[in-house]
């Protein structure tokens, strides 16, 4: 799919990190940026790196129907479709099996699925439908959905239940959707991004983060950078032969237990 200043543009969790490096590489493109997040300083910082007539931010959780359908309407309403749609909006909240004698409180496995894993497949139906509406390209192509996986999918460490399991259930509904969609010519592929510099990572000492990267990252020796994972982002959606695939971004890298 060409990105030009016809291309809208909606993604979750655009306030920070990978999804405000996403939203400002393919504004660069020229595209028109839907961006949701619970974070409105970081939806209003972003605001201010794009023109006005490129840029809408709501304030939106993807864990409730109600107001992504909402978000979803907004744009439509004002860009006239809905193109593509790119899921970064994550939580990270640990919490061991069994710890001290006292079980994983369910609060935490509950809200970190509802917003990694319901969340992201409550924005792709919602997308999705919308994107039906759009007028094929000549390879008959109407839409483009990604969403975030992670390293932790395949290598969850101590106390990453709940997060490697939402981040193993977007591998495994990559493929289901896209075969839902493939007769509607919409394609949807996740990236599953190692360790990155990000919110979850910035707090951390330097010496700490240093360590991780000796550890864990094989090359080159350092933290993944937002724009890479935006890079991929947008080949994913000029490059209409990737669907239905996860693709790791990680340098190599290989999680140890902690």
């Amino acid at each position: 799919m060409n990105i030009n200043k016809e291309t809208v543009v909606f993604i979750t969790g655009a306030g920070s990190g990978l999804g405000m490096a996403t939203a400002l590489r393919l504004a660069a493109s020229g595209a028109k940026i839907v961006a949701i997040d619970i974070n409105e300083s970081g939806l209003a910082a972003l605001e201010g790196q794009l023109p006005a007539e490129q840029f809408m931010g709501i304030r939106a959780s993807v864990a409730d129907s109600e107001e992504v359908s909402s978000a979803i309407d907004m744009a439509v309403s004002r860009y006239g479709a809905l193109h593509v749609a790119v899921n970064c909006a994550g939580v990270a909240d640990a919490a061991k099996t069994v710890s001290k004698g006292k079980p994983h409180p369910l609060d935490i496995w509950n809200k970190v699925i509802s917003i990694n894993l319901t969340g992201t497949f409550n924005v792709i139906r919602l997308a999705a439908a919308v994107m039906t509406n759009n007028h094929p390209n000549a390879d008959g192509e109407r839409g483009v959905i990604i969403n975030t996986s992670s390293g932790a999918a395949f290598q969850g460490q101590v106390g990453q239940a709940a997060y490697a399991a939402s981040k193993a259930a977007i591998v495994g509904l990559t493929l289901p959707v896209a075969r839902d969609l493939a007769n509607q010519g919409i394609r949807v592929c996740s990236i599953a991004p190692g360790l990155f510099e990000t919110g979850m990572v910035s707090g951390l000492p330097v010496q700490v983060t240093q360590s991780i990267i000796d550890r864990m990252v094989l090359f080159p020796a350092r933290m993944g950078q937002p724009d890479e994972y935006a890079n991929l982002a947008e080949m994913i959606v000029r490059n209409a032969y990737f669907n239905a695939t996860t693709i790791s971004l990680d340098a190599g890298a290989r999680l140890t237990p902690r």
